[in-house]
């Protein structure tokens, strides 16, 4: 691993820590232009800067730089207290009007961080049971919410986009946490099942919520680290999250379950590698998550998978190639999951109407409407400045990845 690379997580590792991290003087421009990049593109902006800011090194070297991070980092923050205000008051609302959710991810993991506001979401989750879907828009009606879904594809989807105008409030409504349509992750939502019966209330952010228990909620932040992985992959942050949730809630943790679970969906060795690369490079407390035997005994080398993290931006968006690559991927567990083949290169970049859903929304109506899409998806190639040949490169060697953690034969 590269300077610059080793730098950004001593960085990253000093800001979970609460800590301040005293940058040698020596760090290029050009390193700290590379370093800032690293932290946007992984949403750790905040985090970066609350780590580095009082040693003084970046504003000596990159004044400009410095002074539009501090610029950006404020918005966001600041923003960032808007957001969880708001929620807040929505999530009394919904108590108030006796809709049962669970909150996952968002405002549970920013509890965890030593400064919560400066470990943004962009929305938060809310998981609700199909049953009070009308309930529960109902109160996101009279809190001002709205989507663009219509009413039809709002009862269909597994997962409907509420905003809030002139708010920067963003709810993603799950009547489940996973697409059963996906023929890669879709099964997932099996180990769910009774999570309302097994839910907490915790306290987050000056507030009450109710979430998943320690339990079940580590292993869905496992569960969606993975499904991110499987299409193009994921950002550091959510490695930080995983981390800093066993850390705190370790002895609540059933961490034998954990791995019966994660064995029984092929991901033990790549939830093995996600605390392999906190205990090298983000100071996991193994001891203070009584991370147990079972676990350490696993052998899962995690080098190639955080160079993987690294390079590939919040969730795998880092560059078109690794967006384009998915339908590889996510063909190649398939296959695995239905005992057929994976399919070749080339059909993996013209999948079937179903695997396209997500980013054509028509095609859940009008499925005949599939050669537009592939036109589409051809015309996005030329616009990202990308090529079939370099999307399906990338898939190969993400294959290789998912065969290299067991995930795939």
């Amino acid at each position: 691993m590269d300077r610059t690379n080793e730098l950004f997580l001593n960085i990253l590792c000093a800001a979970l820590r609460g800590e301040q991290f005293r940058v040698p003087e020596d760090v290029p421009a050009d390193a700290w232009q590379t370093l800032l990049r690293m932290a946007a593109i992984h949403k750790v902006d905040a985090l970066f800067l609350e780590a580095v800011h009082a040693s003084g090194t970046l504003q000596n070297t990159v004044p400009e730089l410095a002074v539009s991070l501090k610029r950006q980092v404020r918005q966001q923050v600041v923003l960032q207290t808007i957001r969880t205000s708001e929620f807040l008051a929505l999530n009394e609302l919904l108590k108030a009007a006796g809709i049962p959710v669970i909150v996952v991810k968002g405002i549970t993991c920013r509890e965890l961080y030593p400064s919560p506001d400066h470990r943004p979401s962009a929305d938060e989750d809310v998981l609700i049971r199909p049953e009070d879907f009308d309930a529960c828009r109902e109160v996101f009606a009279r809190f001002g919410l709205e989507t663009t879904m219509e009413e039809q594809e709002a009862s269909d989807s597994y997962e409907i986009p509420w905003r809030k105008p002139g708010s920067p409030l963003y709810i993603e409504l799950h009547k489940q946490l996973f697409p059963e349509a996906s023929g890669a992750y879709g099964d997932l939502n099996r180990f769910f099942e009774g999570v309302f019966e097994r839910s907490v209330e915790i306290s987050a952010c000056g507030g009450t919520i109710r979430t998943m228990d320690p339990t079940d909620h580590l292993f869905y932040l496992i569960c969606h680290a993975f499904k991110h992985f499987l299409h193009s992959g994921f950002g550091i942050r959510q490695i930080c999250d995983i981390l800093l949730f066993a850390e705190r809630f370790g002895a609540e943790i059933d961490w034998e379950l954990v791995l019966e679970n994660c064995r029984a969906i092929r991901a033990d060795r790549f939830a093995a590698a996600l605390f392999a690369i906190g205990s090298a490079h983000l100071a996991f407390d193994r001891e203070l998550a009584r991370y147990p035997e079972s676990w350490r005994a696993i052998s899962a080398d995690g080098t190639a998978l955080l160079l993987d993290v690294l390079s590939s931006g919040i969730y795998g968006t880092a560059d078109a190639d690794r967006t384009h690559s998915s339908t590889i991927t996510l063909d190649a567990v398939a296959a695995g999951k239905e005992g057929r083949r994976a399919r070749g290169v080339i059909a993996s970049a013209f999948p079937a109407a179903r695997e396209l859903e997500g980013r054509y929304p028509y095609l859940k109506k009008h499925p005949w409407l599939l050669p537009a899409a592939w036109a589409s998806r051809i015309v996005h190639y030329a616009q990202e400045d990308t090529s079939a040949a370099e999307a399906l490169k990338t898939g190969r060697e993400r294959v290789a990845l998912l065969r290299k953690y067991g995930i795939i034969d």
